[in-house]
């Protein structure tokens, strides 16, 4: 097993614990920034056509989200919700990407992070971050160094900004190229095992299944799963 010069994470339930989603804390917050509100739309109504929309696009089901290659940024989405309803929000897009995300899905960074990173850092092992996520990039940057806030990730990649999610090799490819290596000389580590494992793995970078904070069942076969960030650690030192 060679050693990187790079390891790319996961950002959900691999860097972070997000615990749980609840879509209808997220839209109430989100409504108190209501300027207009035509039809008198309630919170709960809001998030029964949020669901409803994304059952339509296959948003969010386990079972097909690894199909699911193209990015649907959350600004698309909640503008086309909200002024669909007669809404009118006192928010940026990004604000209330922030906003619904906090209330919705708050999170901690995982068991032992912070000092692996740290202990990487001390290596000269490089990092960065590729996320499967929604939310405005910024967003996404924002919360990362809220909770890891002595992170020295050179980039983090938000698929909402780049079009393309894992498992599509183009994602991967781009963050060889904002690293400037070779496939060979990185390892990606993920929860997700068709997202994450064997998306790097047919951009040929090393994976790692990380499975401490696994959401779903999830089958997978021959690769190398730790379930503890000091399991890693003890590998890289051998």
């Amino acid at each position: 097993m060679k050693k990187p010069q790079m390891i790319i994470f996961d950002y959900g339930q691999t860097l972070v614990k997000e615990k749980g989603f609840d879509g209808l804390a997220g839209s109430r917050e989100v409504m108190r920034y209501a300027v207009e509100n035509k039809y008198n739309i309630s919170p709960e109504q809001l998030q029964e056509e949020a669901n409803a929309v994304n059952r339509e696009l296959k948003r969010f089901n386990p079972a097909s989200r690894a199909k699911n290659t193209v990015e649907i940024p959350n600004h698309m989405f909640t503008a086309y919700l909200y002024e669909s309803m007669g809404i009118r929000l006192g928010l940026t897009p990004e604000e209330t990407d922030r906003t619904f995300w906090d209330a919705a899905s708050p999170g901690e960074p995982t068991e032992g992070i912070s000092e692996f990173l740290d202990y990487l850092y001390k290596k000269g092992i490089r990092t960065a971050v590729i996320s499967n996520i929604s939310y405005a990039g910024s967003v996404v940057y924002d919360r990362i160094n809220r909770l890891l806030p002595k992170n020295n990730f050179e980039f983090i990649i938000a698929t909402s900004e780049y079009l393309f999610r894992k498992p599509h090799p183009r994602i991967f490819r781009l963050a060889l190229e904002k690293a400037s290596l070779s496939p060979e000389d990185a390892w990606y580590i993920g929860d997700n095992y068709e997202c994450d494992v064997m998306g790097a793995r047919n951009a040929g970078l090393f994976p790692i299944w990380y499975k401490a904070e696994m959401e779903f069942e999830q089958i997978g076969d021959d690769v190398l799963q730790i379930g503890a960030w000091s399991e890693l650690q003890k590998m890289l030192e051998l």
